[in-house]
């Protein structure tokens, strides 16, 4: 078998073993056979460039270098639905139905309503080849390279009779697994939580990183075929035939061919969604005939062959027993509602968030109130209303603390912003705990066995102070603290160890300086290469990099004014954590385009679009998504759009091929064989 033969067959396996996996949920192989499979296509790809596949399973992984989305025109628009929360009116949609089209015999296709983002994506010649948010409906945000990074979405279709070219539309989702994962690492880095896995897949999807979307676990279902010479003359028939092409098609879907059928399917779902997986919101009812669909047509929003039905949300009326006022590690102050226990979507709900005292202002809440708690889509409870007529005669308003919970410190509010914040950061106890329990999170230490309990512990006995002293402890130490046992000091140390090795990047988000995270971190390090010149960047330099806006700027000058952090950091390197770049990476570096916007458009013989990014970054260049005034100059590939040539032309910007480019870097127009082992090969591993 040749190399070009074993990629190929390596690449066919692998699509299927991940619809195995992702879809059917029935794999066939183990995860260890998986990965070695992976790895050797990884390994032959790599010697063989020129069979280089944007759709090959070793691109699902994405890339961290995609900045921007490009506004794609919808083939067909993406209407939304119209909506009751009331059986007796999807009745009435039926009747009317049933009129318009002269019969009785309608058979109707009830499907959930998945909570999430929707997707339009468009195959030519069975593969994928473009991924289009919903955006106004007319046209919406190309999100190719993320939506690729979804495993249970398939590049390359299966089987046959597949359309040359059509549409399929779908909810792209966050398990709620997925999603709880997601906001226990979002609580442990002190980051806002999302309050629903729709808001959650919604910003995922619209990430300008794609390894972070590969990271998040999205999923998605498909409910919608579009196109000519569709397979079947019914909707029903199309998503099945869908289903053997590799799309992941709700088990849930079913052919109804009366209104007792279909009030049936109503009372049925409505207590079994809770059992799925994923969020739902409702359930969609369609006329399965697409001839049908045709005569019925559509209003100005909405067609008038299909109706959701959404799902009423649970609300539930408790007693509020008092607000407590929790401190996190940025020194917001939240108030929380604590409510007599009551049941709400299946589990015992005792405590709900109040946010901010704006809100606490705007819901009106007394002490003893009975308060409406609601969920409905939101995994993480809300207080909804007062009920009024249940308030004790001279109930007193609940009053937002002026001091620190914590450490008695009087509670300052930046203007325009809705949180109060204790300003005492190095010496409240909730502040600091919060810091050192991010610094030893998976995403950014990762210092296996050091949790919540442990971290009180260390500073309840004064062993830690901050996170540099996490690097005092030892063997003696560790195992004189109450229930820990030898294996679980040694279990720490080596994290403590092996943390040393942890890449400049993630050290620079574990310090917890306010509003960096982990991209932001990134671009800091990748940027300014070491801590020395982290530390004495200014606001105006720091606003120049690439994503840095002018309040992460203030906020890393800020912290780094701070003798105590100064401190900090120059213990951690004692230490011999890592304070900069590899060398390798620091000498692929010049600023041969320093204070420069460029803008890339078309398509390129010698590197891909984001190998270009990379090197303009790593030249000190700046890119944009958009042209303006700013921009220095455009790089234009072949097939740059009309619109973005037109608009340089009227702006007067500049425009650079491919050769120039390199010539102007000084590297020229080398073949991309002939750049292997040079300094360019460096940006494809990068």
């Amino acid at each position: 078998m040749t190399p070009a033969e074993r990629i190929d067959y390596l690449r066919r396996e692998l699509h299927l073993h991940n619809h195995n996996y992702y879809v059917l949920n029935t794999p066939t192989i183990t995860d260890r056979e998986f990965d070695a499979m992976m790895s050797e296509l990884q390994s032959l790809e790599a010697e063989h460039p020129e069979m280089f596949d944007p759709l090959s399973p070793t691109q699902r992984v994405g890339s961290d270098l995609t900045k921007g989305f490009t506004q794609v025109r919808h083939v067909y628009p993406m209407l939304s639905l119209g909506n009751t929360y009331s059986v007796s009116e999807v009745d009435e949609f039926i009747g009317r139905v049933q009129g318009a089209l002269g019969q009785k015999d309608v058979t109707i296709v009830g499907e959930m309503k998945y909570d999430g983002t929707s997707i339009s994506l468009i195959y030519e010649h069975g593969r994928l080849v473009r991924a289009v948010t919903r955006g106004d409906g007319e046209k919406g945000d190309d999100v190719t390279e993320n939506v690729k990074t979804i495993r249970s979405i398939p590049l390359q279709l299966q089987g046959e009779g597949y359309p040359e070219m059509f549409e399929i539309r779908g909810e792209i989702v966050l398990p709620w697994e997925a999603f709880d994962r997601l906001n226990r690492e979002r609580e442990i880095n002190g980051e806002p939580l999302f309050a629903n896995p729709r808001n959650a897949a919604s910003g995922t999807i619209k990430m300008l990183n794609p390894a972070e979307v590969a990271h998040r676990g999205l999923d998605a279902y498909f409910y919608y075929l579009l196109g000519e010479n569709l397979p079947a003359d019914n909707h029903y028939d199309n998503m099945q035939a869908a289903r053997r092409w590799g799309f992941k098609v709700s088990d849930i879907m079913r052919p109804l061919h009366s209104i007792e059928e279909v009030d049936s399917f109503i009372s049925f779902w409505d207590t079994e969604r809770k059992r799925l997986p994923v969020a739902t919101d409702g359930l969609v009812f369609k006329v399965n005939s697409l001839r049908q669909q045709l005569n019925l047509g559509y209003t100005a929003k909405s067609p008038r062959w299909a109706i959701a039905y959404k799902f009423q949300a649970e609300r539930a009326l408790t007693r509020l027993r008092f607000v407590s006022f929790e401190v996190g590690r940025t020194g917001v102050i939240t108030p929380v509602a604590n409510l007599e226990p009551v049941l709400l979507s299946g589990t015992i709900v005792k405590r709900a968030s109040l946010h901010n005292a704006d809100i606490i202002k705007t819901l009106d809440i007394h002490n003893d109130d009975m308060v409406y708690v609601e969920k409905g889509g939101e995994i993480i409870p809300k207080i909804t209303g007062v009920d009024l007529e249940g308030r004790a005669p001279g109930a007193t308003e609940i009053e937002f603390v002026k001091n620190c919970p914590a450490c008695g410190t009087e509670l300052v509010r930046e203007p325009g912003e809705a949180a109060w914040i204790c300003p005492n950061k190095y010496h409240c106890p909730p502040q600091i705990a919060g810091r050192i329990e991010h610094f030893v999170a998976r995403r950014a230490m990762n210092i296996d066995g050091i949790g919540e309990e442990t971290v009180g512990q260390l500073m309840q006995m004064g062993l830690v102070k901050d996170i540099a002293d996490l690097y005092e402890l030892n063997y003696s130490v560790l195992t004189s603290l109450d229930r820990f046992a030898e294996k679980s000091a040694q279990r720490i140390l080596a994290g403590l160890e092996a943390s040393k090795s942890v890449p400049f990047e993630r050290v620079v988000f574990a310090l917890s300086i306010p509003f960096v995270g982990e991209i932001v971190a990134r671009r800091l390090a990748r940027s300014l290469r070491n801590i020395d010149s982290l530390m004495s960047a200014t606001t105006d330099q720091l606003v120049g990099i690439d994503d840095i806006g002018e309040k992460i700027a203030e906020s890393v000058v800020g912290f780094f004014a701070e003798p105590v952090n100064r401190d900090m950091v120059d213990r951690l390197r004692g230490y011999g954590l890592t304070m900069s770049m590899p060398e390798e990476e620091q000498e692929a570096h010049s600023q041969r385009l320093a204070g420069q916007t460029i803008v890339i458009s078309g398509t390129f013989t010698h590197h891909s679009r984001d190998e270009y990014k990379a090197i303009i970054e790593a030249n000190g260049g700046k890119n944009s998504g958009s042209i303006s005034k700013k921009t220095t100059f455009i790089l234009a590939g072949e097939n740059m759009g009309p619109a973005k040539l037109e608009k340089a032309q009227s702006l007067g910007v500049r425009i650079v091929d491919e050769t120039e480019f390199l010539n102007m870097i000084g590297e020229g127009a080398a073949e991309p064989d002939a750049a292997e082992g040079s300094e360019l090969s460096l940006f494809k591993e990068l």
